[in-house]
């Protein structure tokens, strides 16, 4: 089986990388694409192309892609593997007629799509688990050496993951500025921050200013380290609060207009930085409430959601076939022409 990961932006290589992962150990033939707009950020030394022709050529069976669009016309099975777990944000169940399956991640998802799949009868839906959270349920031993390396360095006690969304109408990155610098002056606070790779620039720069001994700024393209090793995250409506939450580790957040709230929300920033502290010191009220999210969002944890989207595939095309182009309604396919046609 020959198959394209397919890379818009700089956060779907670690999405994408325990797939790859999988296809190699079964032998399977594989390229990245990787627009030129974000080729300096591919690192991993495998054999990619900045080009929608070679794709072409390259004659795929399928067509794993995070986004929300891919070419039309490229060979293959087009399937979508998603780029978070934020349902109630715009778009996640919008359906955009790309894609021939849809790779769930839990039931909540799985129950959705089925929906629409009953609707427009045009893709399959299949139940996974997310290939990106392989990697969350593997810690390697470089991310516990790192976490120790950290809190010896600041001296600290506890790790507190500051991780807000980019989304102008939902970033919580200026109403609390003055909250993690106050966690950041606890000596037993290390505050780490992780931007989403589309953070506005200026709200960034507020950041940099503040940065100590006991506050750092992540220039890691994957979060999933940061995951592992903070005990506590801070957030708003980002996808990340989910991933974390798989982990059973307890979130605060401003604002979340999430559908399914399971953790401690306030409207209120000055509350957050007392409940912070409370769940540092073992008040952790929703336990409970976190193991229902797992089993509604993604009750995998044995790290192999890649061989079952592996096997998924195999599975379509058995049933199927390949597809040589996707149909489209016309006003679609000319979108999708403008948007990769150079």
């Amino acid at each position: 089986m020959k198959s394209v990961l397919f890379c818009n932006l700089p956060y779907a290589f670690g999405i994408l990388e325990p797939l790859a992962n999988e296809l190699k150990a079964r032998g399977f033939e594989y390229i990245w694409y990787v627009p030129k707009e974000i080729e300096s950020e591919f690192k991993l030394k495998e054999a990619y192309t900045t080009s929608i022709k070679e794709l072409e050529s390259f004659k795929s069976d399928a067509i794993f892609v995070p986004g929300n669009s891919v070419p039309y016309w490229l060979r293959g099975v087009k399937v979508q593997v998603f780029h978070g777990l934020a349902g109630e944000k715009k778009g996640h169940f919008r359906i955009r007629d790309y894609f021939d399956l849809y790779l769930t991640q839990g039931p909540y998802f799985t129950k959705k799509f089925n929906e629409l799949k009953a609707k427009h009868k045009n893709f399959e839906v299949t139940e996974t688990g997310w290939c990106k959270l392989d990697k969350l349920f593997n810690i390697e031993q470089s991310v516990i050496d790192r976490k120790k390396s950290l809190l010896e360095q600041s001296g600290a006690k506890n790790i507190i993951l500051y991780a807000p969304t980019f989304s102008p109408t939902l970033t919580s990155a200026t109403a609390l500025k003055d909250t993690i610098l106050e966690l950041s002056k606890d000596k037993d606070n290390l505050v780490i921050i992780k931007f989403h790779d589309k953070m506005a620039d200026e709200l960034k720069e507020l950041y940099i200013k503040l940065q100590s001994q006991n506050l750092l700024i992540l220039d890691d393209k994957d979060i999933t380290p940061a995951l592992q090793i903070a005990d506590i995250m801070i957030s708003d409506t980002s996808s990340v609060v989910y991933e974390f939450l798989l982990l059973n580790k307890p979130v605060v957040t401003l604002n979340s207009i999430s559908e399914n709230i399971k953790w401690v929300n306030f409207n209120d920033s000055k509350k957050l930085y007392n409940e912070v502290i409370n769940i540092l010191q073992g008040v952790d009220s929703f336990k409970k409430q976190r193991e229902q999210i797992i089993k509604l969002y993604h009750p995998y944890s044995d790290g192999k959601s890649s061989k079952r989207a592996v096997d998924a595939i195999q599975k379509y095309i058995a049933k199927n076939g390949v597809p040589n182009k996707r149909k489209l309604p016309l006003l679609r396919k000319l979108k999708n022409l403008k948007e990769f046609k150079s």
